[in-house]
C-alpha cells in the first residue's frame, strides 16, 4: 500500500503540474527499448533540478553520470542561450543512447557529452571550470572522489547535488557491507567536516521509492 499511494501522488503532482512532452516522453522510451537501468530522475525530480538551474541563474552545469540523458535534458532546457554542460558518462552504450536523446532534443549545440571513466575525465575539465551548479548521479562507492574534484572545480555559490543519497534508510546503518551505502556516508560526512559548504539531505518518497539527495552551496 505505502509504494501503491507514493506513486499515486506522484502521478497527481506530475499531471497537475508538468506539462507532456513528447521529447523526455520519447527519451524513457528509448532507454527502456535499449535496457539501461531505471536508474533515471523521476519527472517531477527532473523538474526540480531544472527549476534549481533556472532559481540560481546557473549558465555552467556539470553532471556526472548521463545514464540516457533524461536528466541531462532536463538541465540543459534550463540553461540560457549561452549555457554551457558537461555530462560524463562511463558506460558507452548508455552515452550512445542519451547522444541520440539529446540530438532529439536539439540540445547538442550546448552539451558536452564526454565518454569515459568520470574519475581520468573529470582532471580534463579544469580549463572550462567554474561550475555553477554540479549534479553527481552516478556510481555511488566513487561519491567521495566525485565530491573531491566537484569541490576543485567550484567556486563560491556553486550548488552541488548528490543524488539517490537516502539507500532506502540503510545510509543511517553504519555497518552496512554495501559499498554503496558506504559510498554515500563516506560522501555526506565529508560534506560536513568541509568548512567550505554549507549543506543538508531530503528524505523523498515517490514513484522512484524511498530515497532523497544532498544539496549544498560552496561558500569561499
Amino acid at each position: 500500500m505505502r509504494l501503491e499511494l507514493w506513486e499515486a501522488v506522484d502521478d497527481y503532482f506530475v499531471d497537475l503540474l508538468i506539462s507532456s512532452d513528447p521529447v523526455l516522453e520519447a527519451a524513457l522510451h528509448d532507454c527502456d527499448s535499449a535496457r539501461l537501468p531505471q536508474h533515471h530522475v523521476s519527472p517531477n525530480q527532473g523538474k526540480l533540478l531544472h527549476l534549481f538551474v533556472q532559481i540560481q541563474g546557473t549558465r555552467r552545469v556539470l553532471e556526472i553520470g548521463t545514464l540516457g540523458g533524461y536528466s541531462t535534458i532536463w538541465l540543459a532546457r534550463a540553461l540560457p542561450s549561452d549555457g554551457y554542460l558537461v555530462t560524463l558518462e562511463a558506460n558507452p552504450h548508455h552515452a550512445e543512447v542519451a547522444r541520440k536523446n539529446l540530438a532529439r532534443a536539439q540540445l547538442m549545440d550546448k552539451v558536452d557529452l564526454r565518454v569515459g571513466n568520470a574519475l581520468e575525465t573529470l582532471p580534463e575539465l579544469q580549463s572550462a571550470a567554474p561550475f555553477d551548479f554540479i549534479f553527481i548521479d552516478a556510481d555511488k562507492p566513487n561519491n567521495p572522489y566525485y565530491l573531491d574534484w566537484a569541490l576543485r572545480l567550484a567556486k563560491p555559490g556553486t550548488v552541488i547535488i548528490g543524488d539517490n543519497v537516502v539507500r532506502n534508510g540503510e545510509v543511517a546503518n553504519a555497518q552496512s557491507s554495501d559499498p554503496k551505502v558506504q559510498g554515500v556516508r563516506s560522501f555526506c560526512e565529508l560534506l560536513a567536516a568541509n568548512p567550505r559548504v554549507s549543506a543538508t539531505a531530503i528524505q523523498t518518497v515517490g514513484s522512484k521509492g524511498y530515497d532523497g539527495f544532498a544539496i549544498a552551496r560552496v561558500t569561499h
